[in-house]
């Protein structure tokens, strides 16, 4: 009980750049889907297999479309300059497989690569054009 907290920004600052121009973009394409951050993958993926579903939980996504319904629909993975060490490339590959079974599609922007006009023609692929099958049907 006599324990302090401070807060952390949710995203470092090239993430905050990219989270801006991509909200901007989704909400010009389908002002209904949005954009969130930071997302826990035990939120928004589930498993009857509990040792599946433990080595997702604690994983997160930087960032998640949702279409009108709140659905998850794809993941955008901003890769700075320094994301590629140690166990990155395994922990990337659990997340791709889950995300993949799923049905949410994976898509990778790198920091100082991607540019602008590449990320709005995804944007404008993935919330312009076809759905991807839902995995559970809606309420």
């Amino acid at each position: 009980m006599a324990a302090q907290f401070t807060i952390q920004p949710l995203l470092n600052k090239s993430e905050v750049r990219v989270f801006k121009e991509l909200d901007r973009m989704v909400i010009n394409c389908n002002p209904g889907w949005q954009v969130m951050a930071q997302v826990s993958l035990g939120e928004i993926l589930r498993s009857p297999d509990a040792d599946a579903y433990s080595c997702i939980n604690s994983k997160r996504v930087d960032l998640l479309l949702v279409d009108e319904n709140c659905r998850p629909r794809h993941v955008l993975e901003y890769q700075g300059y320094a994301h590629h060490q140690g166990t990155a490339a395994a922990r990337d590959a659990v997340k791709k497989e889950a995300l993949r079974r799923a049905g949410i599609s994976y898509h990778e922007i790198v920091g100082g690569h991607t540019t602008p006009s590449e990320l709005k023609r995804l944007v404008e692929r993935l919330v312009r054009g076809p759905l991807p099958p839902a995995s559970e049907p809606t309420a």
